[in-house]
């Protein structure tokens, strides 16, 4: 069983108090959770078919062509369209069940034959209205999100793998290492980010998959933003380094590994865990404002930054599109600002130094 440390629970136990930050950690972990199962509740294929006896659940399977369910002509040899085919089966024993938005992140709905923006329509089951592209607004904003808590998690995770890494070993080994890494830090840090983005992604080929561009921009976003963290865990190393136990652990033969690892990193776990929840923000922030002007997630990839984009491009037409984008925005941003805030305040060492 996992055993903690009394002052990590006493923290912990603090956190709990703090209601604010504790029902946003609470909210924003289910809203994850659920956006890992956002096929079943917003997407244009069925969630069950009950189809002469038997059941399929075409959500997570193959394409399906139109024979499979009866249906003849040209219909029979294309992908399935699961919402005609709801009305196809109405009044027989056939069944069809779509998700409660019957609308996925790429799907066009054109009006008369043509593509544009289109108000909250609850007929059509577009709650929030349609992009310029006729895409529903509420489906590509769930897999926006999705996609943004995702890349911020792998953002942060990296971030504080580097630098963590880089920031212990500085404080732990001091002298040359320690004068060598800071002018690194120094010219790294005055590069501009910006501008590597549009160059590095202006020679990327439109022929690489989506998920090796994100992978790309992912990669860039990490090699430019983990020089900050450095500073605050090479202070706290330098800080446990001079401490008795540290000392104590040495002489009692610990290696280099079990003295950072076992003694100094727990004991920096305040400063790390201050600090999770604003980088998440800076990751969702950098990677909505890169969306907004082009040179961040690749098209067509749901996002709140290309929502916004559209939004402002068509703010008297259609103002539906960058409210709902706005309202997404802040509210994930508050929530998370919540729980650092939360966070800080429960870990804040000033208060959990001493025993009682």
């Amino acid at each position: 069983m996992l055993r903690l440390n009394p002052l990590t629970v006493r923290k912990l136990k603090r956190f709990r108090e703090i209601r604010r930050g504790y029902y946003s950690a609470i909210l924003l972990a289910a809203l994850t959770v659920l956006s890992l199962f956002s096929e079943l509740m917003v997407s244009d294929r069925a969630v069950f078919i009950s189809y002469e006896g038997q059941w399929s659940f075409p959500t997570y399977s193959d394409v399906e062509l139109g024979a499979k369910y009866g249906l003849t002509g040209t219909a029979a040899v294309t992908p399935v369209d699961y919402r005609a085919l709801q009305a196809h089966f109405e009044g027989t024993d056939n069944m069809v069940i779509m998700p409660f938005v019957p609308w996925g992140p790429y799907t066009n709905d054109a009006v008369d034959g043509v593509l544009r923006a289109q108000p909250p329509d609850a007929e059509r089951r577009h709650y929030l209205g349609t992009d310029t592209t006729g895409r529903d607004v509420l489906s590509r904003l769930i897999y926006g999100f999705r996609t943004a808590i995702f890349f911020a998690v792998a953002f942060t995770a990296l971030t504080y793998a580097i630098g963590v890494s880089i920031g212990c070993a500085m404080g732990y080994f001091g002298g040359v290492f320690d004068l060598l890494f800071q002018r690194i830090i120094e010219i790294w840090s005055n590069i501009p980010f910006l501008y590597m983005v549009i160059i590095v992604f202006s020679v990327i080929p439109s022929s690489f998959e989506v998920s090796t561009r994100i992978a790309l921009l992912l990669l860039i976003m990490v090699l430019f933003s983990w020089t900050g963290l450095t500073y605050y865990m090479r202070t706290e190393t330098y800080k446990e380094k001079a401490r008795d136990y540290t000392a104590a652990a040495q002489v009692l033969g610990a290696g280099t590994v079990r003295v950072l690892f076992k003694h100094i990193l727990p004991n920096t776990i305040a400063t790390m865990m201050t600090f999770i929840p604003f980088t998440v923000v800076s990751a969702i922030t950098a990677i909505t404002a890169l969306d907004f002007l082009g040179w961040g997630l690749p098209p067509p990839t749901p996002s709140i930054g290309e929502l916004l984009k559209q939004g402002t491009a068509n703010l008297t037409t259609a103002p539906w599109i960058v409210t709902s984008a706005f309202v997404a925005l802040v509210f994930i941003l508050a929530v998370v600002t919540f729980i650092g805030e939360a966070v800080r305040e429960a870990f804040d060492p000033r208060k959990f130094t001493l025993y009682r």
